[in-house]
């Protein structure tokens, strides 16, 4: 197997040379998804969907720095969620920037001081990330895929016993999510429950701190080194955030299964909202989610819209409604839809 990776690293340098003398895109997400689920409709193994998703998208990763390394910005800081969903896309390899904003990781992107960022969009328990969708409006930076990743939060400690806890660290978020088992475990015990910054600085504190605990992502219990007594301690197993990979003048081509995005201001007068859905619907486009956001204009309370839905912005029907609206609507992405 090895003989055979290097054998093919050999060829993908000779491509990655190919591709930069003709400026050509090295991150093929949608050629990605086309093998991946190539893979899939072929296995007959044991391995499963995630297992195959893992161990392909960490070659192509591999094979991505060495056809041209790229850096990687993200919404820190280490061992964060968001650079758990980096990960996943881009591999171990890759040279990451962790920031402390999501506005320092458009501003890194826009400057072009890191060709990819990576940020959270939603979370299917909290909501929407309202900054996340306000800076792609603000900004000429576009969606080049989207990473789903589900939530697992562990409790890791240095201690043995329960008892022996004094103080757990976490993120308030973590806190209210995981609140069945903090509840059932440690009624009674004393325990203080210590909100900071991120769940990555709760593990930091817990690998420090004796008596002390951390409620965390299982890459920052892995990276501050502190042992994992539960895993999976989230009160709902179906936990999902989904991220957004970003970058700029970044178009991909068209895949089997695209998804795009529009931020759209509208004419502020009765049923101009109606009337635009109402053309969506006709063209056969499956709207999957709409936003309303404050357009910030003066002192007027007037909203512009962030809208998803099926389809790549290429496609026949989806042009002839920007050609009708062309000065109303602003051009996200279009990427290949995971969900």
């Amino acid at each position: 197997m090895l003989e055979l990776l290097n054998q093919r690293m050999s060829v993908v340098k000779q491509v990655g040379d190919l591709k930069k003398a003709n400026n050509a895109l090295i991150y093929r997400p949608e050629r990605e998804k086309a093998i991946l689920d190539r893979l899939h409709s072929i296995n007959n193994g044991l391995l499963n969907k995630a297992a195959i998703d893992a161990i392909f998208l960490e070659i192509f990763a591999v094979a991505r720095n060495i056809e041209l390394p790229e850096r990687i910005a993200y919404l820190g800081p280490e061992g964060s969620f968001t650079h758990q969903a980096a990960e996943s896309r881009f591999g171990a390899m890759s040279d990451y920037m962790p920031l402390s904003s999501i506005r320092s990781v458009f501003e890194s992107v826009e400057t072009s001081r890191v060709r990819f960022g990576v940020v959270p969009i939603e979370n299917n328990r909290e909501g929407i990330v309202s900054e996340t969708i306000d800076l792609l409006q603000e900004t000429d930076i576009r969606i080049v895929a989207e990473v789903l990743i589900p939530v697992h939060f562990t409790f890791a400690t240095q201690c043995e016993h329960l008892s022996d806890i004094r103080y757990i660290y976490s993120k308030d978020i973590a806190f209210r999510q995981c609140s069945k088992f903090l509840n059932e475990y440690f009624e009674g015990l004393g325990a203080e429950q210590v909100p900071v910054e991120s769940t990555s600085k709760a593990a930091r504190l817990a690998a420090k701190e004796p008596h002390s605990a951390a409620i965390c992502s299982h890459i920052a219990a892995k990276l501050f080194d502190v042992p994992v007594l539960f895993p999976n301690i989230e009160d709902s197993p179906n936990n999902r955030t989904r991220f957004l990979i970003i970058s700029k003048d970044f178009v991909n081509q068209k895949s089997e299964s695209d998804k795009t995005t529009f931020a759209v201001k509208l004419a502020d007068t009765p049923g101009s909202l109606a009337g635009f859905l109402q053309e969506f619907n006709e063209k056969q486009i499956n709207i999957t989610k709409i936003e309303s956001r404050p357009a910030r204009e003066g002192n007027l309370f007037k909203s512009w819209f962030y809208l998803d839905f099926d389809g790549h912005y290429y496609d026949e029907n989806v042009q002839m409604i920007v050609k009708k609206h062309q000065e109303r609507i602003k051009w996200l992405g279009s990427y290949v839809k995971l969900c």
